[in-house]
């Protein structure tokens, strides 16, 4: 028998061949059973190292479920409603299933990635084993933190490549067909705003009156409004910090707005003073506003879209008439003019070309016999 000094564990060869790793902890005796001797030195390695970490015999026996469940109720108080429901419903369906039974401790790369694979086999798509990745990388770096792993098993574990969804875009021509039809719809303003502005729909729908400032032309993003199952709706900041901001209006939408509120601001039964609510004056669905959206598209004749496209067609028409990336960030409430073009790349190589052809007249020399010519006609 092979042993280390006091404290330090031991490992032996059992008569069966095996070798067999043991360290107490907290005056409790933890085991490990492999085929070779320096498997069961890693093991010991790093068992030695969470304890040096703090880690007790109680956290060494900690399942990944039981670990989750704790972890969760710390996590929720520090996001929006909608994302607890996520991650619950993430934990819960998934997660939990899958890898719940696992000790915290053992938990190893190969069965996160197995676990990946297994979403993939369920014919679960990219977002959901990404989000899933999400959670999971979220919760173990906390116990990384908390001394109860060494290192969080979901890093370097295999991704599915992240599939993009297909950015629609309206042409200008196709946004006046838009605005055109959408004139007999009562979301008529919603949508004029979301073209004008890019706003996302959550915005739309969180704005109040009072956001609006009429004399200097602004209106202020500075919530969402969003639907969490089982908890209705509920108001919260913006998607990020660069989300609450100040956009001016033109001269057209403030009229559009001025007749919107004449029309609709004094059927609001929310108590909630928002510029959008529903035909009986309450908070909108977005299923039910959806079928406007689609109707309105069909009798336009425009290809079938998502809403957020409209989001996507305000920040392209921007860029590609010339607005600089930076005040299309800013109107986008985007946390860096990066995140704009690695978005919207397809508008700026529009605009090279436009840059090409603009710089090549400017520098294209011209034929002598020409300039001649030129002078010529001057002085005549």
């Amino acid at each position: 028998m092979a042993r280390r000094g006091n404290n330090e564990g031991s490992i032996y060869k059992r008569n069966n061949s095996s070798w067999r790793a043991q360290v107490s902890v907290d005056g409790e005796r933890l085991s490990f059973t492999a085929e070779t001797r320096a498997e069961c030195n890693e093991w010991l390695r790093r068992t030695m190292d969470l304890v040096d970490q703090g880690m007790t015999f109680q956290t060494r026996n900690l399942t990944l479920q039981e670990y989750l469940q704790g972890w969760f109720q710390v996590k929720k108080t520090s996001v929006k409603p909608k994302t607890a429901y996520d991650y619950e419903r993430m934990l819960n369906k998934y997660i939990n299933p899958q890898l719940g039974n696992i000790k915290l401790i053992d938990l190893t790369t190969y069965q996160v990635t197995r676990f990946y694979t297994k979403l993939i086999e369920m014919e679960k798509g990219s977002p959901t084993v990404h989000f899933a990745h999400s959670v999971l990388r979220s919760a173990l770096q906390d116990a990384v933190r908390s001394g109860i792993i060494g290192r969080n098993p979901s890093v370097g574990a295999l991704l599915p490549r992240r599939n993009q969804k297909e950015m629609q875009v309206l042409t200008e021509s196709q946004v006046t067909q838009f605005l055109i039809t959408a004139e007999c719809s009562r979301y008529k303003a919603l949508y004029h705003l979301a073209i004008t502005t890019g706003m996302r729909y959550s915005e739309l729908v969180g704005l109040r009156w009072s956001d609006i400032d009429w004399e200097k032309s602004t209106i202020k993003v500075q919530r969402q409004l969003q639907y969490a199952p089982h908890k209705g709706f509920q108001f919260s900041e913006p998607k990020t910090r660069s989300g609450i901001r100040t956009i001016m209006l033109g001269e057209t939408t403030l009229k559009i707005l001025r007749e919107h509120h004449k029309k609709y601001a004094h059927l609001d039964k929310t108590g909630e003073n928002l510029v959008f609510i529903n035909g009986i004056g309450t908070i909108i669905y977005f299923k039910r506003f959806h079928k406007d959206f689609k109707r309105v598209l069909r009798n336009a004749g425009l290809p079938d879209m998502r809403f957020h496209d409209l989001r996507h067609t305000a920040a392209t028409l921007m860029i590609s008439n010339g607005i600089p990336v930076l005040i299309v960030s800013k109107i986008l409430g985007h946390s860096t003019p990066s995140v704009t073009m690695n978005i919207y790349a397809h508008a700026s190589v529009e605009m090279q070309f436009e840059a090409a052809r603009l710089m090549e007249n400017l520098v294209t020399p011209i034929p002598f016999s020409l300039v001649k010519e030129q002078k010529q006609e001057i002085s005549t």
